[in-house]
């Protein structure tokens, strides 16, 4: 995945966004291309670990209609994700608006997010959809958060994790 000489370069950091963005597409190439295999579990959200270094985690996630994540951030580690099929809606916390912002990601849409992004990810689409995802330096703890009225956002619970997005249905 990443070669020797990359990781020299890169050192103990993490790798930055661009850098986890390009890799989620990459991977979803891959998918495409039918090089990793996806099963759509309509009961549960499915996921995979497809790649880990100690510098960055990448999994494959399906997702079936109504299936989602809670409203979260990824600790001290930065993210992308690139759709591979079907469509996600996420909702991200905007600070100087005390709002969630809602945007529709389709087919090959990639996004990246830095520390302190708190968002959920779900599923409202008829057909399954399909995404891989990459965090780096790799997830160790996750926090869960709600909104208050007034737009506060109150975090309400934290714990330590080695799986991505964690499922709410």
């Amino acid at each position: 995945m990443i070669t020797r000489s990359a990781r020299a370069a890169i050192g103990p950091s993490p790798l930055a966004l661009p850098e986890l963005r390009q890799l989620t597409r990459r991977i979803a190439a891959e998918v495409r291309a039918g090089l990793h295999d996806v099963t759509v579990d309509p009961d549960r959200r499915w996921y995979r670990l497809l790649s880990s270094d100690g510098y960055v985690d990448v999994w494959l996630i399906s997702w079936a209609r109504e299936q989602g994540a809670e409203l979260h951030d990824h600790a001290g580690s930065l993210g992308a994700l690139t759709v591979v099929r079907g469509a996600l809606t996420e909702h991200r916390w905007a600070p100087n608006k005390g709002t969630l912002r809602t945007r529709a990601l389709r087919t090959g849409a990639s996004v990246a997010f830095g520390r302190g992004h708190v968002h959920d990810v779900m599923n409202t689409a008829e057909a399954p959809a399909v995404s891989v995802h990459a965090y780096s330096p790799p997830l160790t703890a996750m926090s869960y958060y709600q909104v208050e009225p007034g737009g506060l956002l109150r975090r309400t619970r934290s714990e330590l994790t080695t799986e991505p997005e964690k499922a709410t249905a």
